[in-house]
């Protein structure tokens, strides 16, 4: 990816040598965008009642909600601070995106909030908070991701090192919560264009990947089924 946005100054855009590769940051992007589109779907698919089903979509609205609430963290701690330090033309856009994550934590919030009476006893009234956090997500994903990916993705190929590149990649793992691994996995994966290989090659280790092969697929698979009531919900 090409420095191709000018500053919001309107200066020349940044050149000389990259200094990583952000491209990751378009790829947790897609994950975003597939994860909290489908949402809405899943809790649609709930029967008025049916505990044991919403209790595996709840689940997977908490993963997703918990994954951006990460990401968004570590923009804020991290990624604007060096931005601002380094490419100080840049400063509108940093502050627009730090207006863009105020707008959606209250969203964000709002799906964490609603969650728990859903998921003890779903239903049209108790969906209805869902849906609209929901909505209020994807609206707001819709407005910041691409704006980040044009004027900001640009910028971090400039600006950022490659062990920063680590540090975010590395909070992002460590956010995901304990027994949802192969399933955050296979989220990312259905995300890409591809239906990921290129992202494991990209990413994963040979013996990572042969366990996602081996063990992870079949989980997520199972995992899928519950999460769109094909399947008994896990013991």
């Amino acid at each position: 990816m090409s420095a191709t946005s000018l500053p919001a100054s309107g200066e020349p855009p940044l050149d000389g040598p990259k200094t990583c590769d952000a491209s990751g940051m378009i790829e947790i992007h897609r994950l975003f965008r597939h994860s909290f589109g489908e949402a809405r779907g899943l809790v649609d698919g709930v029967a008025d009642g049916d505990t044991a089903h919403a209790d595996v979509v709840a689940a997977q609205l908490s993963l997703i909600s918990v994954s951006l609430h990460a990401h968004h963290e570590a923009e804020d701690e991290r990624l604007w601070p060096a931005i601002d330090e380094r490419a100080p033309a840049c400063a509108a856009h940093v502050e627009r995106m730090k207006q863009q994550h105020a707008a959606m934590l209250v969203q964000l919030n709002a799906l964490d909030a609603a969650l728990p009476a859903w998921r003890a006893a779903p239903a049209s009234t108790t969906a209805a908070p869902v849906h609209s956090a929901l909505d209020g997500i994807n609206t707001a994903l819709a407005l910041h991701l691409p704006d980040e990916e044009a004027n900001i993705v640009p910028v971090m190929e400039y600006t950022i090192t490659k062990q920063e590149e680590e540090w975010f990649a590395k909070h992002g793992r460590a956010s995901t919560p304990k027994g949802q691994n192969w399933n955050m996995l296979g989220a990312i994966l259905a995300s890409q264009p591809d239906g990921g290989d290129e992202w494991m090659k990209k990413h994963l280790p040979g013996p990572v990947t042969l366990l996602w092969r081996w063990v992870g697929a079949a989980k997520y698979a199972k995992y899928r089924a519950e999460l769109e009531g094909d399947a008994a919900p896990r013991a």
